[in-house]
Formats: structure tokens, sequence, C-alpha cells
């Protein structure tokens, strides 16, 4: 089992754009890129077309260390100053569980623990001091 704790940015609609910054001001690699229309469609919150192309989670490598990315959910409102978050990976579900439990006692869950295209288990939990962490699970290769 692995864990790694990883800044997490999420951006307003320009995701893409900071990646690709990023990629030729730091020399960052590009190791994973899914938009929402790569998202399966949940017709209880349906994706808008306008947004379709936005990041719903990337990866890339500045030298050892990994910045994740997304873009908001358009039902999310984005605040200046509240997009960075930490991100704890790991490749065990059940460790995944264990901290998303820990983390919401007295906290507040902003997304539920749950399957998504891109990890077996993920969330977003902002813990009682106010620190909002990202819960991701790697897929299995």
């Amino acid at each position: 089992m692995t864990i790694r704790v990883n800044p997490y940015l999420t951006m307003n609609g320009n995701a893409k754009e900071a990646i690709h910054f990023y990629e030729k001001a730091l020399d960052a690699k590009v190791l994973f890129i899914s938009t929402f229309a790569n998202q399966p469609e949940n017709p209880q919150n349906p994706v808008p077309a306008s947004v379709k192309d936005q990041v719903a989670h990337a990866r890339i490598k500045i030298g050892e260390i990994e910045l994740m990315f997304s873009d908001n959910f358009p039902v999310q409102p984005h605040q200046s100053g509240n997009q960075v978050a930490i991100c704890l990976s790991t490749n065990d579900v059940d460790k995944s569980k264990q901290f998303y439990e820990a983390l919401q006692q007295d906290g507040q869950v902003n997304m539920p623990l749950q399957t998504t295209s891109f990890s077996p288990a993920y969330a977003m939990v902002t813990d009682k001091f106010g620190v909002t962490f990202k819960i991701y699970t790697e897929a299995q290769q």
C-alpha cells in the first residue's frame, strides 16, 4: 500500500491553460487529463455542454512532485483563495474509506466517497479545521 500527499488545484474553467503553462514554465510532464465529457452521464446532475471540454481530473509531475487539477464543476461556486486542497492518494480502497470516515468527523462532506471514471473511491471533505482534502484511490492497473 502506498500513500501520497499532493497539492490539488481547483481552477475556474482554465485548468488546461494552467497545465500547459506549468508544462512549459516548470518543465512539467503531463501524466493524465480527463474532461467532463469523458465522465459517465449522471441524469440527476447533467454536465452542461459549455463545460464538457473542461478538466474533471488531471495530474502533472514537476520534478519529484505531482500536482493534481480539476476545473470547478458548474454547480460548485469558485472562490479565489480556496483553490488549493490536499489530495490523499492511496492504492487501497479500505485506507481511503478510513481517511474519509476520520476526516468527516465534525467536518463537512463536499462529495461522498464514490466510484468515478478515474478512481474506484473518490471523495472531498473539509475537516473540522477548515482544511479541504480530496481522497483519491488509484485504479488498480
